[in-house]
């Protein structure tokens, strides 16, 4: 059996694709961006049924209005991209592969205006962009993380261990079996999201502002979004250095601003 798993893993390896990420770095990825879309959908259609979606008209409004004046800069725009909000006290947000937005209503309480949320938004989305998802799964697959190194079942009937691989999607808050990003892919998501919020008219000097508002949230551990994304020592730095490339897109940009995304009272 040994010997089985053995060459299967070296089949896998052999089959394996190697890609540069946005920013220049290597990434191995093996799985095809139709695969991922499905897993993403998948998983995001059993977080709906398992979470609380908000109600809140006004809340609705103002996410939507933030995320998809995100979306709306990213230069492909053959996506459309679903936003959902649930009602909980979780510090948290995610986006998934195929086009899925999940926000919790605890982050606006940390996120107190449209551009410190476009961060957060923008961050997650970064990460789809960069397929640090894809990374995640394929990680955990080459490791045998739980899963069969052959004929994984991503297709209609079901997902084979989908706690792992919602976990591997960076959804580990949900499904208590966590495989967070690395530091890497964390610097990566920072660099891209804080490009992109600017270039959608946001101010990415509140990406700073953010990133110390969270550092205080929730005590020592921080709120669950950290829980997921490790915070270390040099991003609040590196996002001050980011500003000087930042803020000429964002002065590019603002003047042609059409929707104002007014935070509910």
């Amino acid at each position: 059996m040994k010997t089985i798993l053995l060459l299967l893993g070296a089949l896998l390896f052999t089959g394996c694709a190697t890609h540069q990420s946005p920013t220049g770095r290597g990434q191995t990825l093996l799985f095809s961006s139709q695969e991922m879309s499905q897993l993403g959908e998948s998983s995001f259609a059993q977080i709906k049924q398992q979470e609380k979606v908000s109600q809140d008209k006004a809340v609705n409004a103002y996410v939507n209005c933030v995320a998809n004046r995100v979306t709306d800069a990213l230069p492909d725009q053959s996506l459309p991209w679903e936003v959902v909000v649930f009602e909980s006290e979780q510090v948290n947000a995610f986006a998934l592969p195929g086009g899925h937005i999940g926000v919790y209503t605890g982050l606006l309480d940390v996120a107190t205006d449209s551009d410190q949320l476009a961060t957060v938004i923008g961050h997650e989305i970064a990460h789809v962009l960069a397929n640090h998802s894809n990374e995640q799964v394929s990680r955990a697959q080459m490791t045998g993380a739980g899963m069969q190194l052959a004929d994984i079942a991503l297709g209609a009937g079901g997902i084979a261990d989908k706690d792992l691989y919602m976990a591997a999607l960076g959804l580990g808050v949900q499904v208590g079996y966590i495989l967070p990003y690395g530091r890497s892919q964390e610097s990566e998501a920072d660099v891209i999201g804080v490009e992109l919020m600017a270039k959608a008219g946001f101010d990415p000097a509140a990406s700073v502002d953010l990133w110390q508002n969270m550092s205080k949230a929730g005590g020592e551990l921080g709120p669950e979004l950290l829980s997921t994304h490790p915070s270390h020592g040099q991003r609040i730095a590196q996002l001050q250095q980011m500003q000087a490339k930042a803020q000429p897109l964002y002065l590019m940009s603002k003047s042609s601003v059409k929707n104002i995304c007014q935070r509910p009272k």
